[in-house]
């Protein structure tokens, strides 16, 4: 009786089979690792241009209800309804009275008019970041703008530039500031359009997103 030798692997075939597999395992999660990248990249970036157009459209809603009242006392140094703004860096200096506010409670003591003013501020986090931020103040005085109660809100994140032109059709072009209490031509009245530029980084490249908003009541509004 003849006993048959038995085939089996030899250590180098085992070592071979288990450097496969380890390269396979590695491809395996390299895919996945990539994957997950891209997948978190692409979140962040939505949720980024998500953002901008939020803040954009707060913006260009607030500057189409723009007003200014012709029932004023102009000898008075700060007027309750205006447009006031600015060339500044990295955001252009913009106040506003604007019939855009909306009432949540009923019988509140408080209108749709309100003051809307725009301003850079350092992010608390990493102070390289400018944000941009929203103030409100729901009841128009003729008191400093800056002494009066508001409620500021932060509309961006870590911007790199807010830019406002305004578009007088009296002239047919478009301005750098506007100032409807000067002694100039822009006295008592608001410019046609709008146009909002905000300047993001994406990376090393910088990203712009412009849009316009059109001011339904570009003259004095005698109540």
């Amino acid at each position: 009786m003849t006993r048959q030798s038995q085939a089996g692997m030899t250590l180098i075939e085992v070592l071979i089979a288990l450097a496969m597999v380890s390269f396979m395992l590695i491809m395996a999660w390299s895919t996945t690792a990539s994957v997950a990248d891209a997948q978190r990249f692409f979140e962040a970036m939505q949720e980024r241009n998500h953002e901008i157009r939020v803040a954009m459209n707060r913006m260009a809603k607030d500057l189409s209800s723009a007003y200014i009242s012709g029932n004023e006392d102009k000898s008075l140094d700060n007027r309750r309804t205006l447009l006031v703004s600015k060339e500044t860096t990295p955001v252009d200096e913009l106040r506003l009275s604007s019939l855009g506010h909306l009432t949540l409670w009923a019988n509140a003591n408080e209108s749709e008019q309100t003051l809307i003013s725009y301003h850079a501020v350092r992010d608390r986090e990493d102070s390289g970041k400018t944000n941009l931020v929203r103030r409100e103040s729901r009841r128009l005085s003729n008191e400093p703008w800056e002494s009066e109660p508001a409620e500021v809100d932060l509309l961006l994140r870590d911007v790199e530039r807010v830019a406002f032109e305004y578009f007088d059709p009296r002239d047919n072009e478009w301005q750098d500031s506007w100032d409807s209490t000067g002694a100039d031509a822009e006295n008592g009245r608001l410019p046609e359009r709008v146009r909002i530029t905000v300047t993001v980084k994406n990376g090393d490249r910088e990203v712009k997103y412009t849009t316009q908003a059109r001011i339904m009541m570009q003259e004095e509004v005698v109540f």
